[in-house]
Order: C-alpha cells, then structure tokens, then sequence
C-alpha cells in the first residue's frame, strides 16, 4: 500500500511516500542514494545489507519499511560524526580489514551492534556473531583484528 512512511534515518527524520511493503534496502539505495548499504544476495544470508534498526543489527533486504515507520535506522553513513571516521571504521582502514570492501559496511554494522550490547567481547564471540556476514575476499583475520581493536581500546562502540 502507498502511504508515507517516516522514520530517523542517521539521525534525522525522513518521511518516504511508497509502496510499505517496499524493501529497505531499495528504498535505501534508489530513493535516499545511500549506496553503502549492499544488495548481495536477496535472502538474508550474506549481510551485505546490514543496517541497524533501534540498534539491532538486520538485513535491509528482508525488512519491509513498514517496519521501520517511526524507527531509527543507521547505515554506514551515519558512523561517521562531523567528518570524522567511527573507531570501527578506522580500525578496518588501521588493520586492511578487506579487500574489494563490498562486505565491509555490513561487517562493521554487525560489529557496532555486537559492542552496544557487549562492550568487550571476545574475539570467539565476534566471530560467532559475524557468522552471518559473509566475506569472499577472506579477509576474516583482520576483521577480527579490527574489531577486538576497538573492543579493548574504547570498550566498545558507543
């Protein structure tokens, strides 16, 4: 159905006007050019898409946006505070935590929503939650490398 879907997205209000039954992810990509976040493979499995929903972790691909009207939503655009990087941003540049960098913004995404919940993880515990985010460069190492970098510097990502 067509109806006006507002949400906070970065942390500012938005106001879509579309099909509610629309995906995320598109809605994301096409009408608000927010190309960070990734279609990868449509299902849910990869976390390509991943953006945070009230500070979970989800997959932009499978969340329709009714789910999302009165929400806030953060992508990898909204890490970064007045020009600055995020802490987890920088550690992947920091560690060359990916190569062709198509799963990174999901990857850090899952990371940032892991460090809200739990500040100092271990690193048994980052890789059992970023089971679902899937890098085919296999840059696995330093992704973990990045993100227990962050967790014992800062206690996490808030």
């Amino acid at each position: 159905m067509i109806k006006p879907i507002p949400f906070r997205l970065n942390g500012k209000r938005v106001s879509l006007t579309t099909d509610d039954g629309r995906m995320l992810l598109w809605a994301l990509r096409s009408d608000l050019a927010l190309t960070g976040t990734k279609f990868g493979c449509g299902e849910a499995l990869c976390g390509a898409c991943t953006v945070l929903l009230d500070g979970e972790a989800v997959r932009a691909c499978s969340v329709p946006l009714k789910a999302v009207a009165g929400k806030q939503v953060t992508t990898i655009e909204g890490l970064a505070k007045n020009g600055r990087l995020h802490a987890l941003q920088q550690a992947f540049l920091d560690h060359h935590a990916f190569q062709c960098g198509f799963c990174t913004p999901g990857m850090i995404l899952s990371a940032y929503a892991l460090l809200l919940k739990k500040p100092r993880p271990t690193r048994d515990q980052i890789r059992q939650h970023l089971e679902g985010n899937l890098c085919r460069c296999g840059s696995h190492v330093r992704i973990l490398d990045a993100i227990e970098a962050v967790a014992s510097r800062k206690g996490g990502a808030a």
